[in-house]
């Protein structure tokens, strides 16, 4: 016998999370003119390795960082004052910021280096800066949201692990944004990916009735359709760790909230792919001897390292984060309606 799935949305609540996603489609829009004419002068430029092979020659060119703040500014501007909800939205909109203030420090730095050496955040410190916001959600998560279990996707049941929520919490966290962090290294690469995801996350939150988490998605994504009309190559200006770790961290968040941590890895496999290659690089010149497994790591420049033009890098690789997504959903579908 068939299963039938009836949904009730009511139509002022669908548009109302329509008009959140052209909301921050408009607002970003409206302040990538700002942003830009300031990178361009004061040469926001991020500093990068001499180029040593010619499929790194565009490393040299002089574009702007730290543009993921059009889509952090954007996404706060139309969330606080029209979808701000204690139960929905506070830990996303929250962790999103906290977690951009911790990328913003580390361009700045980047950006105001001086001579041939790159300035940076160090890596340990970026690792405890983002622990540091994703602790802070993990307790108000377990706490304040009274949240202990997580579903068993196509199962349909729910695993009660207690207070370990939380630091499971901060290890899908933190994970995802740093996973995003190292996909963002390619002219549209992150900013296609992320948009799916999170339009992937708007249904599967207004399927779970969490309209405020839809509408935080829907804004996220309109945001980044806006960023990303800008940085297809050749890019206007790059993303920065002040988007991609408030991205990530917000993906990461949202996958908590509605109950779907065991699909994010397929609803962002690239993502896990892109970091999973760097990790699997450096162990294999760890155990190998020095011997590496990809020409280039992360994934994408591999592809960009065997011959592949960057355009076909990232169409395929918005392909593939759009199959698995789909997959993603269909899972969702599975376990929590048949």
């Amino acid at each position: 016998m068939d299963t039938l799935l009836f949904i009730t949305v009511e139509n002022d609540t669908l548009i109302r999370i329509l008009l959140l996603g052209f909301l921050g489609f408009l607002v970003s829009m409206l302040i990538t003119p700002l942003y830009t004419t300031a990178a361009y002068k004061w040469q926001w430029w991020k500093k990068r390795p001499q180029a040593t092979t010619s499929t790194d020659e565009k490393e040299n060119r002089l574009v702007p960082t730290m543009a993921g703040a059009i889509t952090v500014v954007a996404v706060c501007l139309v969330t606080l004052p029209f979808n701000l909800d204690r139960a929905e939205t506070w830990l996303p909109i929250a962790a999103f910021a906290g977690s951009a203030l911790a990328g913003l420090l580390g361009d700045i730095i980047n950006i105001r280096g001086k001579g041939a050496g790159i300035a940076s955040l160090r890596a340990r410190i970026k690792l405890t800066l983002s622990t540091l916001v994703a602790l802070i959600g993990g307790f108000y998560f377990y706490l304040k949201l009274d949240v202990s279990s997580i579903h068993i996707p196509v199962y349909g049941t729910e695993w009660e692990v207690g207070w370990l929520i939380v630091p499971l919490f901060v290890l899908v966290v933190v994970a995802t944004a740093h996973a995003v962090t190292i996909t963002d290294g390619l002219d549209g690469l992150a900013g296609g990916l992320a948009a799916t995801a999170f339009a992937t996350y708007a249904v599967i939150a207004a399927l779970e009735g969490r309209f405020g988490v839809s509408g935080f998605c829907m804004t996220v994504v309109g945001a980044l359709l806006s960023y990303t009309w800008f940085n297809i190559p050749p890019a206007r200006f790059f993303m920065g760790d002040v988007g991609s770790f408030a991205l990530g961290t917000a993906l990461g968040v949202v996958a908590m909230l509605t109950d779907t941590l065991l699909l994010l890895p397929l609803i962002g496999l690239v993502f896990v792919a892109e970091a999973g290659s760097s990790l699997l690089q450096n162990l294999s010149k760890k155990l190998r001897g020095g011997k590496e497994l990809f020409k280039l790591a992360p994934l994408h420049r591999h592809f960009e390292a065997i011959g592949w033009p960057d355009t076909k890098v990232t169409m395929r690789f918005w392909i593939m984060g759009q199959v698995s997504a789909s997959l993603g959903l269909i899972l969702f579908l599975l376990g929590r309606y048949f």
